[in-house]
């Protein structure tokens, strides 16, 4: 029982750092990297760096490596590393560029990693609750943030120190891993192929999440609204995402294609509000109240959906990340840097409901499969 609370503990802390760690990168980076005068265009292939190594990832680990504690050690290694390459490589977009590939592909094996390690352990509820603190992590970083932020090099110093206690902690939830690794190509059960509909859905649902992502923060100061109330914005999405996270347990044991559908269908709207009001303090957070229902109940229910699939959970997890993620990830902050503009979030309204089809269009294949 110790050992098992000092596990939740840890494996707690570990999220509560990861996702500020996230919150600082994708909330107050591309404003550092627009008042620092990169273009809409260099921010959108800055953002398309990481996300692009979390695609490649699960085919390097399905191929040629063994995901394993060396691997994952290393990875934490490079985590540091990484940021603190930004500090000295932020002035020139060619090198900051490469350096968010390092960046990219070590965060891209920590957190799957270790959710396969919280997923053996801990049952739905238990998971969905101690994920909350990924929440509580990432609100914390923007309400600080938010109003003490003035000079845009500073983020990156809190960017380097969120990757350090990140490293602290991975490091000590690993010591609890007792999933057996195996080789990908061991597993002739394991196939994109034969859930393609599955897969193309995740991907798009992702692309059209890149532009909130990356340019939410810009789009409102541009708008005239405060950086500290848009940090409100962002954290007044995850403390919804934080009820939803708590107490979605019971709707985890329904269907969970059709909670992701409708998850899907509550996105849609959350971006065609966005669009609509783009200049309303109410519709904008109308609109990321959203978020408990298009992040947490989604991610949730996917990953969980995902590990339900396939026998190489690890790696299936590791695939889940890095297409929707990785790919989705990188091709959605491509195109967001070249349609951000009036138009940016009817444009991913539109692109989630094609998210939705194909969903649709592989819970009919499944019937059959």
């Amino acid at each position: 029982m110790r050992n098992n609370s000092f596990f939740n503990l840890s494996l707690g802390a570990y999220y509560l750092f990861y996702f500020a760690l996230v919150g600082v990168y994708i909330i107050f980076l591309p404003k550092t990297l627009a008042d620092l005068h990169y273009t809409k265009e260099e921010i959108g292939n800055i953002y398309a760096a990481a996300p692009f190594m979390r695609f490649l990832l699960p085919f390097i680990f399905q191929y040629f490596l063994k995901l394993d504690r060396k691997i994952y050690h290393i990875s934490l290694v490079l985590t540091v590393v990484g940021s603190l390459i930004f500090l000295y490589t932020i002035d020139s977009f060619s090198l900051f560029f490469v350096a968010n590939l390092l960046f990219g592909a070590s965060m891209g094996i920590s957190l799957p990693y270790i959710e396969t390690i919280a997923l053996s352990k801990l049952d739905k509820s238990k998971y969905g609750k101690i994920r909350l603190w990924g929440s509580i992590g990432f609100i914390a970083i923007a309400l600080y943030l938010g109003k003490i932020l003035t000079n845009p090099y500073h983020t990156l110093y809190y960017l380097l120190a969120m990757a350090l206690f990140t490293t602290l902690f991975g490091a000590i939830v690993v010591k609890y891993d007792d999933v057996k690794h195996t080789s990908a190509t061991k597993d002739t059960e394991f196939s994109l192929s034969k859930y393609w509909a599955f897969w193309v859905s995740v991907f798009l649902m992702q692309v059209a999440f890149a532009g909130f992502y990356n340019f939410f923060t810009i789009y409102e100061t541009s708008h005239g609204i405060s950086l500290e109330l848009t940090s409100w914005m962002w954290s007044f999405g995850v403390i919804c995402e934080i009820v939803m996270l708590y107490f979605q347990g019971p709707l985890l044991q329904k269907n969970l294609l059709n909670i992701i559908k409708f998850a899907i269908l509550a996105t849609s709207l959350r971006w065609l509000l966005l669009y609509l009001y783009p200049d309303s303090v109410v519709m904008t957070f109308l609109s990321q109240s959203l978020h408990a229902v298009s992040f947490a109940l989604y991610h949730t229910a996917s990953i969980t959906y995902v590990f339900s699939l396939y026998t190489q959970k690890r790696l299936a997890q590791q695939f889940f990340l890095g297409i929707a993620f990785g790919l989705g990830g990188s091709v959605g902050a491509f195109i967001a840097g070249r349609i951000y503009g009036e138009y940016i979030f009817l444009i991913e309204a539109i692109i989630t409901i094609g998210s939705f089809i194909f969903l649709h269009i592989h819970q009919t294949r499944k019937a059959y499969i």
